[in-house]
């Protein structure tokens, strides 16, 4: 009987050390994968089907020496094909703002004003107005014409990111490529004070005589750098937070080239 007794005694006691012990490494567990969680991540990745299937390491910061163009005085209006003549001379190919200038889709839809009304050309089909002097009256042009100038000089490679959201910008300047995008003049978001209804072919639209765009270098976690073609100014930087307000705010209107 006390054997009896004693065998179960021990066998309680071992019973209650492996559960306290593996009780114990479980928990040592559990504090490792929590950890290993917790741990941060050298970058971000996405996924970008344009880019042959394959996941981008999102740079902490990206700074690309692309060349800067001066759109005054040939083309006071002329932001947009500038900042795509940038974007294609960094890639290699041999244009120049002025070539682009007369290539780009005209819109032929002439200003009228009638009962209070503006009448006036959509920049979605073509460029508004004249690009060559402030003489006459003249807008500018949005990204898909411009898209589709580009893919004169790169045939099946130019991406159209309109839309999309700035960590995919971020997946081609991590790649060191740089992006072509309509913001305005302030590089900040504008009251509504700032734009005024037009009537097109199509329909209604809003637009901003402070409409500009430039050529997307780089970023960091506090800025946004880019290549300014109405003064000049290579690698000029604003605040993420007010860049990526104005952007959005035009359409988040963004074009750049696939990677080799």
């Amino acid at each position: 009987m006390k054997l009896f007794i004693t065998l179960i005694i021990l066998t309680f006691i071992s019973l209650s050390l492996f559960l306290f012990l593996g009780r114990g490494d479980l928990t040592q567990n559990s504090k490792r994968q929590l950890s290993d969680n917790l741990e941060p991540k050298p970058y971000i990745s996405v996924y970008s089907k344009e880019y042959n299937n394959n996941i981008v390491k999102i740079k902490d910061r990206v700074l690309l020496d692309a060349p800067v163009i001066k759109q005054f005085p040939e083309l006071p209006r002329g932001c947009e094909v500038t900042s795509l003549a940038m974007l294609l001379q960094y890639k290699g190919i041999n244009t120049n703002k002025m070539t682009l200038a007369d290539k780009i889709k005209k819109n032929s839809v002439h200003l009228k004003k009638e009962g209070g009304k503006i009448f006036w050309g959509d920049p979605n089909e073509g460029f508004v107005g004249d690009m060559y002097s402030y003489k006459n009256p003249g807008y500018g042009v949005y990204h898909k014409p411009i898209k589709v100038l580009a893919e004169e000089y790169l045939p099946g490679k130019i991406l159209d990111l309109t839309g999309r959201d700035f960590v995919e910008l971020q997946t081609y300047l991590s790649l060191d490529i740089p992006i072509w995008i309509i913001t305005n003049t302030t590089y900040d978001e504008l009251p509504d004070s700032a734009f005024e209804k037009w009537y097109t072919p199509k329909g209604e639209m809003k637009i901003t005589y402070k409409e500009h765009s430039v050529l997307i270098t780089g970023y960091d976690d506090k800025v946004v750098y880019f290549n300014d073609p109405i003064d000049g100014m290579k690698n000029k930087f604003i605040s993420k937070e007010k860049f990526l307000a104005a952007w959005k705010q035009m359409g988040s209107q963004a074009v750049t080239y696939l990677p080799e």
